[in-house]
């Protein structure tokens, strides 16, 4: 079976509708699936590359995806709204083909193949097998195309050969691999045409020189037809960045030295001058944009339209939502008088999670994919700095609630990053009131919506602060 014989087409389809039971029970089972809670109506190959031949004693099929699930109602949608307007996501696939699976992949097993191309094999989730993952570092060390895939890599780096690879469990949007202890490899489960921001931030922060984040060493996409008078449009699939080994990972850091009553207001405030110093390489390398009176009054609107969503989704907001509503008024008041505030690139999704400290003491900022649950047209949209630094403030709070409540710990948290932010920035955020408050009380919003859905032995942690937020005026939110 080429390469040729299995990219979209007549060939394509065989050997999706020989996968298709298979692929319809097992995708639901994954963490990184989105539609959970939604049936599967319908699944179509966008592209379909053998990496290995099945010749091989095992071979490695890449796909993407289509996957076809009834539309949410908007009310159901909630902040996911995406999802209502949205009826299809396409998901990267890496399946292992074999004749006869050895036990120790047994748990990577998706089916047994009994009709099409593929009758009589065994597919498997090829992530789990050091041989096909390691085959994936090749083709990620050579350069070049294979199919619709284009592999490319940064030549100033050395990325040896036979790295030991191991498969990361933690994550639940994407799948990562570690190298040796000397690369990680982030694959991208859903993905969409354009440049994924986890990719293009990153590659952008390393040519201005940036050590807050892990250079890209390689990466890898897909160039996808768009149509017959349209160009083709890459769709970032992963990349391999330096592992950070014997890192400490910020959630994790701060829960410890909570518990064993040590002060985390040094770390917090050096968190604060690494994002500040992440967001000054962003607006050099990136261009800015002042939002002016209109710009300002949609952010406020779009802000406003979200809390309404989460109210008719989660009851217990419905209380607090004429209060919440106060912070976007009076952000959409202040753009109505003539305020005025620079828009940039920023993380998007910053929090204690997405922060690692080094065993010398360095603060580094990784996955910059932003929430994926939002279009990636709103993901790459210049946004407030005060949008990330209102991200890490929410998660000082969730630290503040592990075990025994400690509003001191919090509130000591966010008043020495906001200072190291305003060392290195030249401003503190917390004299910009209304604009913290407005997507602080944002964030939260998203939380509860997130929680009640997905966690909801978590909820009481967003709600205390959206109690806290719709009691605040902006002047409180100064302190």
């Amino acid at each position: 079976m080429s390469e040729a014989a299995i990219r979209p087409g007549v060939h394509a389809s065989a050997l999706l509708a020989s996968l298709d039971p298979l692929l319809r029970a097992w995708l639901p089972r994954q963490r990184w699936f989105a539609g959970k809670g939604r049936p599967v109506t319908a699944l179509e190959a966008v592209t379909a590359t053998e990496l290995l031949p099945r010749s091989s004693p095992s071979g490695l099929l890449h796909l993407l995806l289509r996957v076809r699930q009834p539309m949410m109602s908007a009310q159901d949608a909630g902040l996911d709204g995406a999802h209502a307007e949205r009826p299809t996501d396409c998901y990267q696939l890496l399946l292992g083909v074999r004749r006869t699976l050895p036990p120790h992949l047994a748990p990577a097993m998706i089916g047994h193949v009994t009709e099409g191309p593929l009758t009589g094999h065994t597919v498997y989730d090829a992530l789990h097998d050091p041989r096909l993952t390691g085959l994936l570092l090749e083709r990620l060390r050579i350069p070049g195309r294979h199919g619709v895939l284009r592999f490319e890599r940064d030549m100033g780096v050395e990325i040896p050969s036979g790295l030991a690879p191991r498969l990361l469990t933690s994550e639940q949007s994407n799948s990562s691999l570690v190298y040796g202890d000397t690369f990680i490899l982030k694959l991208f489960r859903r993905v969409v045409p354009g440049l994924n921001p986890d990719l293009e931030l990153p590659l952008r922060l390393a040519k201005e020189g940036c050590a807050r984040v892990p250079a890209p060493a390689a990466w890898f996409l897909a160039d996808l037809e768009t149509g017959a008078s349209a160009p083709e449009e890459s769709c970032g699939l992963g990349v391999l960045q330096p592992y950070l080994a014997g890192a400490d990972d910020g959630w994790e850091l701060a829960l410890r030295m909570r518990d064993k009553g040590e002060p985390f207001t040094g770390e917090a405030r050096a968190l604060g001058r690494a994002t500040a110093e992440v967001h000054a390489a962003l607006a050099t390398a990136l261009p800015t944009v002042t939002l002016g009176r209109a710009q300002v009054e949609l952010v406020a609107d779009a802000m406003a339209e979200r809390l309404t969503a989460a109210a008719q989704a989660v009851p217990a907001l419905r209380p607090h939502a004429p209060g919440l509503l106060t912070a976007f008024e009076a952000l959409a008041d202040l753009g109505g008088e003539g305020q005025a505030w620079t828009a940039q690139r920023v993380h998007g999704d910053l929090h204690l999670g997405q922060c690692l400290r080094s065993p010398d003491g360095q603060w580094s900022l990784i996955d910059f994919e932003g929430e994926p649950a939002r279009p990636l047209a709103e993901r790459r949209l210049p946004q407030p700095p005060a949008r990330d630094v209102a991200g890490m403030l929410r998660s000082f709070d969730y630290a503040a609630s592990h075990g025994t409540w400690s509003p001191e710990w919090a509130e000591e948290c966010r008043a020495a990053y906001c200072a190291g932010y305003a060392e290195v920035a030249g401003r503190d955020p917390r004299t910009d009131p209304v604009l913290l408050r407005a997507h602080e009380t944002d964030k939260a919003v998203y939380e509860v919506l997130y929680e009640a859905r997905h966690r909801p032995d978590w909820l009481p942690v967003p709600l205390a602060a959206v109690r806290r937020l719709a009691e605040d005026g902006p002047a409180d939110e100064a302190h």
